[in-house]
C-alpha cells in the first residue's frame, strides 16, 4: 500500500488510544476486585451514546468493510437490505424487547430462556451462541480483516489472524465490557470519518475531481447495480468455486422486504449476545431506547461507508480500461493491481486511490471496524460460558473474582480456536453471504422461542425445548433436498414449520397450568381488536401468496407467506392472552407494563424519521 512515516504515526497514534483507553477505563478502584456486573455488563454505565456508538462498532467490521463491499462489488446496493431494514428493527428491538430484557436485570440472553422455561432450553441456546461466536463470527471476522492486512500492506494470511485477535483481545479480556464499550465510542469516530474518506477519494477520482459527478457515473454506467429488488435471472455473481450463480440467490425479489431478512435482523439485534448486551449495560431504559435510536440512523449511512466503494470498484474495474486507470490513479498499469474476488474490491481502493497521510487513517477506520467486533464477540463468550455454562453447571457459588478470572480464561479459548480455524475461509467469494447463510440455520429458532416467550402465555417448555431441537435439522433437510431454494426463502419456511409445532405442541402439553391474573378491560377489547385485524391481514397474505406465488415466483413473492403466518400469529398471541383464562406457570410477568413500553416524544419523533428515511430510500431505488 506504500504507507509513508506519516500513515505509520497515525495508524500507531489509533493502537496507543484504543489499548490505553481500553485499560484505563477498566481499572478498579485500588483495593477493590471488579465484580462480574462491572466486567460484563460495565456496571450498568453506559449512556445513550455510548450505547448507540457500540452497537455500531460491534456490528460493523470487517464483514462490512470487506465483505459487504464485496458483494456492493458483485451485487450493488441491494446488499444495502440489511443495513437499512436493520435500522428499522432496531425500534422494534428498542420499544418491546429490551426493556423487558433491562427490566427482568439479566447478562445474557440464555440466562433470560431459563428464567422464562428451562435450563435445558437456555444450555441449547448458550451452547448454539458460542458455537456460532467462535466458528462462525470470530472466524470471519479475523479472516477478513487479516486479508484486508495482506492485500493492503502485505502482512501474510496468518500473522494477520493472530494479530488482530490477540490486540483485540489484550484490552477486552483484562477490562470486560467497560473497555470494550468505551473504546467503541473511539472506534466509531475512526470508523466513520476513515470510511467517508475512502468513499469521496474513489468517487472524487471517477467523477474528474466532483464527488456529486461521481455518484452520476457510476450509477449511468452500471445502473442494474443501483435495484434493491433483484428479479430471478437478472443477474450473476461469481459462486466462489470458479463459476457463477444467480443473485437472487442471495437477495431473492421482494423476499428481501416481507420474508424472513427479518427474522435475521431480529434474530440479530434483538436477541444476539454480543450486540443487546450494549443495551443490557445501559444506565437505564430509557438511556438504551435513545441509544439503539441512534444507532438506527448510524446504520442508514452505512451503505455509504462500505457498498458505494464497492460499486465504485466495480465501475473502475469493469468500464475503464487499464491505461485509463493508470491516468486517473497515476500509476503504472502493473502496480494497479486486479480483483480476482469480490472481497477484494476494497483494499484495492486503499491501496490505489487513498493518498500518502490519510492511509493510516482510512486504515485505522479499517482496524478499528475489526477490533471493536472482534472485541465485543470476545467479551460476549466470555460472558455466556461464564454466567450460563461455568456458574449453572460447575460452580453456582463463584465469587466475582472466580467469575472474573473463568471469563478471562474462556476468552483466551475462543481466540485460540478462532486462529486455528480462520485461514480455513480463503477459498470463499463474498464471505457476507457465507455469514448470512450459516447464522441464517439458527435465527427462525431464536426469533420463535424468544419472541412467543416474551409475548405469549401459552407457550410452554416443552413446545420451546422442541422447536430448539429441530431448527438446525429441519433447515438442513430443506437446504439438502432444496438445494435451489435461496437461504432467506428457506429461512421463511423453517420459520413457519417451527410457529405451528410451537402452537402445536403449546396447546396439547398436559404440564401444569396457572389461572390468568385479571387483566385491564380496556388493554383487554384493544388487544382482542388487534387481534382480529392482525389475524385478517394474516390469512389474506396466506391467500395472496397462494394465488401469486407461482406466477410472481422470479420477485420471490411466496415470501409473503411468511409474513402471513408471522401476522397470524400474532393474531393468536393476542386473542388467546387474554381469552384463554390459564397460561404456563413461568409466564412473563411484566411489571408496569404501560409504562415499560412507553416512549417519549423524542424517541417517537426519531422513529418516524428513520421509518421516512428508509421508506424514501426504497422509493428511489427500487
Amino acid at each position: 500500500m506504500g504507507f509513508s512515516t506519516l500513515d505509520y504515526i497515525v495508524f500507531g497514534i489509533y493502537c496507543l488510544v484504543i489499548i490505553g483507553l481500553g485499560l484505563w477505563v477498566s481499572k478498579p478502584k485500588k483495593g477493590q476486585e471488579k465484580t462480574a456486573n462491572e466486567y460484563f455488563l460495565a456496571g450498568n454505565s453506559l449512556t445513550w451514546w455510548a450505547v448507540g456508538a457500540s452497537l455500531i462498532a460491534a456490528n460493523i467490521s470487517a464483514e462490512h468493510f470487506i465483505a459487504m463491499s464485496g458483494s456492493g462489488y458483485a451485487i450493488g446496493l441491494a446488499i444495502a437490505a440489511y443495513e437499512w431494514l436493520a435500522a428499522v428493527t432496531l425500534i422494534v428491538v428498542a420499544k418491546y424487547f429490551l426493556p423487558i430484557f433491562l427490566e427482568k436485570k439479566i447478562y445474557t440472553m440464555p440466562q433470560f430462556i431459563n428464567q422464562r422455561f428451562n435450563r435445558s432450553v437456555s444450555s441449547f441456546f448458550a451452547i448454539f451462541w458460542l458455537l456460532v461466536y467462535v466458528f462462525v463470527n470470530l472466524t470471519s471476522v479475523s479472516y477478513l480483516g487479516a486479508l484486508a492486512l495482506e492485500n493492503i500492506i502485505g502482512v501474510p494470511l496468518i500473522y494477520g489472524i493472530v494479530g488482530l485477535l490477540v490486540f483485540s483481545g489484550i484490552y477486552s479480556i483484562y477490562g470486560g465490557m467497560s473497555s470494550v464499550a468505551w473504546t467503541d465510542v473511539i472506534q466509531v469516530v475512526f470508523l466513520v470519518i476513515g470510511g467517508l474518506f475512502t468513499t469521496f477519494l474513489a468517487l472524487d477520482a471517477v467523477g474528474a475531481g466532483s464527488v456529486i459527478d461521481g455518484f452520476g457515473v457510476i450509477f449511468d454506467k452500471t445502473s442494474h447495480h443501483f435495484h434493491m429488488v433483484i428479479a430471478r435471472g437478472s443477474s450473476m455473481v461469481p459462486d466462489g468455486s470458479g463459476g457463477f450463480k444467480d443473485t437472487f440467490n442471495d437477495l431473492p425479489g421482494v423476499a428481501v422486504i416481507f420474508g424472513a431478512m427479518w427474522l435475521t435482523n431480529l434474530g440479530y439485534w434483538g436477541f444476539n449476545q454480543y450486540i443487546i448486551q450494549k443495551g443490557l449495560a445501559a444506565k437505564s431504559i430509557n438511556e438504551a431506547k435513545k441509544g439503539l435510536i441512534f444507532a438506527g440512523y448510524l446504520k442508514i449511512i452505512v451503505p455509504l461507508l462500505v457498498v458505494i466503494p464497492g460499486i465504485t470498484a466495480y465501475v473502475l474495474v469493469n468500464h475503464f480500461t487499464p491505461e485509463e486507470l493508470s491516468v486517473i490513479i497515476g500509476k503504472p498499469v502493473e502496480a494497479i493491481g486486479i480483483i480476482g474476488k469480490s472481497d477484494e474490491a476494497y483494499p484495492w481502493l486503499l491501496k490505489n486511490f487513498v493518498p500518502t497521510g490519510i492511509r493510516g487513517l482510512a486504515f485505522a477506520a479499517l482496524a478499528a471496524a475489526i477490533v471493536s467486533s472482534l472485541a465485543s464477540m470476545i467479551n460476549s463468550t466470555s460472558t455466556i460460558f461464564t454466567m450460563d455454562i461455568y456458574k449453572e453447571f460447575f460452580n453456582k457459588e463463584a465469587s466475582n473474582k472466580k467469575l472474573v478470572l473463568v471469563g478471562r480464561m474462556a476468552a483466551v479459548v475462543a481466540l485460540v480456536i478462532a486462529i486455528s480455524v480462520a485461514p480455513m475461509l480463503s477459498n470463499l467469494d463474498q464471505v457476507f453471504q457465507y455469514i448470512q447463510e450459516y447464522t441464517g440455520f439458527i435465527y427462525p429458532g431464536v426469533v420463535v422461542v424468544f419472541a412467543m416467550g416474551l409475548f405469549w402465555k401459552q407457550m410452554t417448555s416443552k413446545a420451546a425445548l422442541w422447536t430448539t431441537i429441530i431448527t438446525i435439522p429441519i433447515g438442513i433437510i430443506i437446504k439438502l433436498s432444496m438445494p435451489e431454494i435461496p437461504f432467506i426463502m428457506r429461512m421463511g419456511y423453517v420459520f413457519m414449520i417451527l410457529c405451528t409445532v410451537a402452537s402445536v405442541i403449546s396447546f396439547l402439553d398436559k404440564g401444569i397450568k396457572v389461572k390468568s391474573p385479571a387483566a385491564d378491560s380496556d388493554v383487554q377489547k384493544l388487544s382482542i381488536k388487534s387481534s382480529y385485524i392482525l389475524m385478517a391481514l394474516g390469512i389474506l397474505c396466506l391467500i395472496a401468496g397462494a394465488i401469486f406465488s407461482i406466477s410472481l415466483s422470479h420477485l420471490g413473492v411466496e415470501s409473503i407467506l411468511m409474513m402471513g403466518v408471522l401476522l397470524l400469529m400474532l393474531g393468536i398471541i393476542f386473542y388467546t392472552n387474554f381469552k384463554i383464562d390459564i397460561e404456563d406457570p413461568k409466564a412473563l410477568k411484566v411489571e408496569n407494563a404501560k409504562t415499560l413500553f412507553t416512549t417519549n416524544v423524542g424517541f417517537n419523533v426519531g422513529a418516524i424519521g428513520i421509518i421516512v428515511i428508509v421508506v424514501f430510500l426504497y422509493g428511489v431505488f427500487w
